[in-house]
C-alpha cells in the first residue's frame, strides 16, 4: 500500500521572475492536511482519511516546484484565469472593440492563455493556520485582456473536512472574468490508476453540448437518454465510451453541466468504493465542468512516482460557461469598474458506506 505524505517545504523554495515560491500547509482537527503553493495559487496535496483510517492524497501533483515548471500538464491544482475554459478563436468583443488572445488550444484560447494565472507567483498571507489568501494584480492587457484586475483567492480548511474557496476580483476597466480551480481528483489516491470505478452524481438536468473544437453550441441540452445523465449515481465507466458524438468531441467527458442548485445543496459528488472517500461540491457558480482527464498523456510522473495517464483523475471545475463572451444569452461574465466579482466553492470530503 502507498504511504502518502506531504512534500517538503524546501523543494518549493525557488525564484520565478524575481518572486520567491513556497509551500504552505493547513491542518484540521480531523487529521486532514492540505498543501498549497503560491506558484499558480494552487492545491498541491489533499490528504484525507480513507475507510481504514489511512491518509490518502486524493489530488494529482508533484513533489517540487521544478516538476510543476516542467510538467506536460500545466494546470494541476491551479487557480485558472483570467478566463477559465475556452474562448473560441481567441477573440471576443466588448463595447464594439475586439480583443485578441493567444490560441493555445487549437484555435481556442484556453484557461487565460499560456501565461495565465496558473503560471504566476501570487502574493500570500496566512491566518490561524486554517486559512491562506493568495493575491495577484493582473495588469491591463495581460494575455490580451483589458483592465487592471485585482484578484484574491482564499482557501480555508474547516474541521468538517471542507476546503472553502472564495474568489474576489475588481477591475478599473470593463473586462471579462471566469475563475476556477483545476484540481485533478482521484479518490483512490493519486497515482492509483484510472478513476473509471468512481461513482458520480450530478443533479443537473441539462448540459452544454460542444462542437468539434470543444466550443459550446448556442443552447443547453437535456441529459435525458444520454451518457450525460448522472441524476442517478453511476460509474464513470458506464457510458464514457458510448458511441455518442458529444463524447467523441471531448474524448470522454469534458463538458459543462448546468448548476441550478443553491450553494447549500450539492452540485456534484463523487465516491470511490475502494477507499470509501466521498467528495461533495457546493458552489455559487452556474456551471460544473466535468473533465475526466482524457488528455493526460502519461508523460508526467506524480508524487507517488507513477505516471498520470488518460482518465487517471477527474475534475469538477466550478465556473461560468465556456466561451461566454461570445454567447450573450449565457450568464454574464462581464465585470465593470466599481463592481466586485465574488464566487464561492466548497470541496467537502467524508466517508461513505458502500450500498450493496
Amino acid at each position: 500500500m502507498t504511504i502518502y505524505s506531504l512534500p517538503d517545504y524546501q523543494d518549493f523554495e525557488f525564484k520565478i521572475d524575481g518572486k520567491k515560491t513556497h509551500l504552505f500547509i493547513l491542518r484540521n482537527r480531523m487529521g486532514m492536511q492540505v498543501a498549497f503553493t503560491d506558484y499558480g495559487a494552487r492545491i498541491v496535496s489533499v490528504l484525507v482519511p480513507d475507510k481504514a483510517g489511512n491518509l490518502r492524497d486524493v489530488v494529482l501533483g508533484f513533489n517540487s516546484i521544478h516538476e510543476y515548471l516542467q510538467a506536460d500538464e500545466q494546470y494541476h491544482g491551479a487557480t485558472i484565469g483570467r478566463f477559465a475554459n475556452r474562448i473560441a478563436n481567441g477573440r471576443f468583443h466588448l463595447d464594439d472593440k475586439e480583443y485578441t488572445l493567444q490560441q493555445n488550444n487549437g484555435p481556442n484560447c484556453l484557461h487565460g492563455g499560456p501565461s495565465g494565472f496558473h503560471a504566476k507567483v501570487w502574493d500570500r498571507r496566512t491566518s490561524f493556520k486554517k486559512k491562506i489568501d493568495f493575491c495577484y494584480v493582473s495588469p491591463d492587457g495581460e494575455e490580451g485582456f483589458p483592465g487592471n484586475l485585482k484578484v484574491t483567492v482564499s482557501y480555508e480548511l474547516t474541521d468538517d473536512n471542507e476546503i472553502v474557496i472564495k474568489y474576489k476580483a475588481e477591475t478599473d476597466k470593463k473586462t471579462v472574468i471566469n475563475l476556477t480551480n483545476h484540481a485533478y481528483f482521484n479518490l483512490d489516491g493519486e497515482g492509483q490508476g484510472d478513476v473509471l470505478n468512481h461513482i458520480l452524481h450530478l443533479p443537473s438536468s441539462h448540459f452544454l453540448p460542444i462542437d468539434e473544437n470543444q466550443i459550446p453550441l448556442d443552447s443547453e441540452a437535456s441529459v435525458d437518454g444520454t451518457a450525460f445523465d448522472f441524476r442517478s449515481p453511476k460509474k464513470i465507466s458506464q457510458d464514457i465510451d458510448n458511441d455518442e458524438v458529444q463524447l467523441k468531441h471531448g474524448n470522454g467527458y469534458d463538458h459543462t453541466f448546468i448548476n441550478r442548485q443553491p450553494i447549500s445543496q450539492v452540485a456534484a459528488s463523487a465516491y470511490s468504493p475502494s477507499s470509501g472517500i466521498r467528495l461533495e461540491v457546493f458552489t455559487t457558480e452556474p456551471g460544473v465542468h466535468l473533465y475526466t482527464g482524457n488528455f493526460l498523456s502519461g508523460k508526467d510522473i506524480g508524487k507517488s512516482d507513477r505516471k498520470y495517464s488518460s482518465r487517471s483523475a477527474f475534475c469538477f471545475e466550478t465556473q461560468h460557461y465556456p466561451d461566454s463572451p461570445n454567447h450573450p444569452q449565457f450568464p454574464s461574465v462581464i465585470l465593470e469598474p466599481g463592481q466586485v466579482f465574488e464566487s464561492e466553492t466548497v470541496y467537502k470530503f467524508s466517508l461513505k458506506k458502500q450500498i450493496v
